[in-house]
């Protein structure tokens, strides 16, 4: 631990005078936005290590040499285009890892096996080797976005390791298709802002857990869109805006919020209905078998007031509309 920028604890561990070490919080050390071109060295016990927004271009080993309690690390909006192996391999207990805005072209290999965070998005990472995510059984957030990503880069054994994923963030990269072998144990699945054109039968059947989905400004056209793409009960969020679809995609009963803006629908709305309309002399104040939409998003489309008649009939708990 340490305390103040030039304090010292019962050890004589002495922060770097370029940081700061707040005495209420001695296990975090503060590095950011100091214009550093070279990490300082890392006391010892120090927990929380802060050194985003700097001109950080590598981690040498001799910074980290007495670092080795660091759980949290945050070099986001640096220049580093490696990590060194021998400095990964020493950081037993980290747990988060932040390399947002730097200058990576893979995703590093030799990664602490306790990482439950990994943050890699706006890099300009073209490449996962081989086996990078084996051992990183513990990973439930994986940020990859605004990167260079394209389908050649993706095969069924990519994320093999990833048994307890819950967030996969892909979007803003250059995929033309939906990548085979995600994990899944994904709740959380974000591909917005690339080029999918269409989804293949049954690919979020293999994912029972998956609650949220975020699919805008893509090409997923109707032609490449089959009818029960999206029939999965744990779905919650299904986001398709500015894609190009002519017709309303079928729907499971739980989903609870649809964005569709900004696409060319123009058929009637009825079709989406994933149960048998029922007449206001049959419904009662019984709601448990009513579809559970609340929120619908309609507004950029084909679309002509007034909303019809049907889609308030069979979307009973509906609390929003932008038509």
């Amino acid at each position: 631990m340490c305390y103040g920028s030039v304090g010292w604890t019962g050890r004589s561990e002495v922060a770097p005078a370029e940081c700061f070490c707040p005495p209420d919080f001695p296990s975090a050390l503060y590095c950011d936005s100091r214009n550093l071109r070279k990490v300082p060295l890392i006391p010892p016990r120090i927990h929380y290590l802060y050194l985003q927004n700097n001109f950080i271009d590598n981690l040498p080993e001799e910074s980290f040499k007495n670092a080795t309690e660091l759980r949290w690390v945050n070099l986001d909006n640096n220049r580093i285009k490696k990590l060194d192996r021998r400095v990964m391999e020493q950081m037993d207990s980290l747990v988060f890892l932040y390399l947002e805005k730097n200058q990576l072209k893979e995703v590093p290999s030799f990664l602490p096996a306790n990482l439950e965070q990994l943050r890699l998005s706006r890099n300009q990472i073209s490449k996962i080797p081989s086996g990078v995510f084996n051992k990183l059984e513990h990973l439930v957030l994986l940020d990859l976005h605004h990167n260079k990503l394209s389908d050649g880069v993706f095969n069924k054994n990519t994320f093999r390791g990833l048994k307890n994923l819950m967030q996969l963030n892909l979007a803003h990269n250059i995929l033309r298709k939906l990548p085979p072998g995600l994990p899944s144990a994904i709740h959380q699945l974000f591909l917005d802002r690339n080029n999918i054109e269409g989804i293949p039968d049954d690919y979020f059947k293999e994912f029972p857990n998956l609650a949220f989905l975020r699919l805008n400004y893509n090409q997923i056209s109707d032609k490449g869109l089959p009818k029960n793409s999206f029939n999965l009960s744990n779905l919650l969020v299904l986001q398709l805006a500015h894609n190009k679809l002519t017709t309303m995609p079928f729907i499971n009963p739980k989903l609870e919020h649809l964005y569709l803006n900004d696409n060319s629908i123009e058929s009637e709305l009825g079709v989406i209905c994933p149960t048998a309309l029922v007449t206001f002399q049959d419904f009662s104040s019984d709601l448990e078998n009513v579809p559970r939409l609340r929120y619908l998003r309609l507004d950029g489309n084909q679309l002509k007031p007034p909303i019809p008649l049907d889609l308030m009939m069979c979307f009973r708990l509906l609390q929003s509309v932008v038509f």
